[in-house]
């Protein structure tokens, strides 16, 4: 046998134990993946259902399940989408969505990581004692606070308006923005902001320059929950809203009025699904990174 050959057994057994060890691997985590695609499937089928529910002609949607169109692929139509999208008061209560959800996203955003920073880095009277609040106002429920701000938009004229639900969920918000962004903000190296103020930065630049750039995992995190609970909301914009709907309130507007309008309230329902769906593929592989801000030192 060869030098060559030597130097080859070597090499050879060790694939073999090298691919022999991804197999067992495999099939060691294989009961947690299934498990894992069986919930994923749970969760799916109610999407697939609804999208397909929507492709249905309502006369047979009232009738036969969704899953007829796996059998009678022929009955699906697109003509409850155009239906969809001359509808005014469903297409307008999206643009409302649209504006309260981006409102009540980016004005937490800003004004917590502000304040997270604050409370993170700068040292100032009266800070833990500040912080200690902001954490207790996490355990306020939205129900306490309807009425009274009910009757504050109604004296100050703001009721029924799109400011007013950003508002509110901008004040609601707030706290666990704070919380998030301070303990993501506190993990990151004391020495490159000592660097920095060496260098003459001032704390505006340093925010802006370094924290906010090193912050995104936890910022993306935050918009994801933000933008859900805004875009989901239903109990707050039926409270502070009359023709300002939102399109929760708007499908369930059309669901009270037209229980059999099943042709307009399936495809509005998925429309209003896609989108914080979007948003949440967008920046998931930030999510996870975000969700653990602050828990290892």
């Amino acid at each position: 046998m060869t030098t060559a050959d030597h130097a080859e057994a070597p090499a050879a057994r060790r694939d073999r134990k090298s691919i022999s060890s991804r197999i067992v691997s495999r099939l060691s985590k294989a009961p947690l993946n299934i498990m894992l695609a069986f919930i994923a499937v749970l969760w799916l089928v109610p999407t697939l259902g609804l999208f397909l529910t929507s492709l249905m002609p309502s006369e047979i949607a009232g009738s036969q399940g969704w899953w007829t169109t796996f059998s009678e692929p022929s009955i699906t139509t697109l003509e409850n989408y155009r239906d969809l999208l001359q509808n005014e008061e469903i297409m307008g209560a999206l643009g409302t969505t649209l504006l309260v959800a981006i409102g009540g996203t980016v004005i937490p955003i800003l004004v917590g990581a502000a304040a997270g920073y604050a409370f993170a880095w700068i040292d100032f009277p009266g800070r833990d004692a500040l912080f200690l609040i902001v954490i207790a106002l996490l355990i306020v429920p939205i129900q306490m606070a309807l009425i009274p701000m009910f009757s504050f938009y109604n004296s100050v004229g703001m009721f029924d308006t799109v400011f007013a639900l950003i508002l509110f969920h901008t004040a609601f918000g707030l706290p666990f923005a704070i919380f998030l962004l301070r303990n993501f903000f506190v993990g990151i190296p004391k020495d490159i902001m000592e660097s920095a103020r060496i260098d003459g930065a001032s704390e505006l630049r340093i925010f802006v320059r370094l924290i906010l750039p090193l912050g995104l995992p936890a910022i993306a995190s935050l918009a994801i929950f933000q933008f859900l609970w805004t875009w989901n909301d239903f109990l707050v914009a039926l409270t502070f809203g009359r023709d300002t709907q939102p399109i929760t309130v708007a499908i369930f507007s059309q669901f009270r009025q037209f229980g059999a309008n099943i042709d307009l309230i399936a495809p509005a329902a998925f429309l209003s699904l896609v989108v914080p769906l979007g948003v949440f593929f967008a920046f998931q592989r930030y999510f996870v990174q975000g969700l653990l801000a602050g828990s290892v030192k």
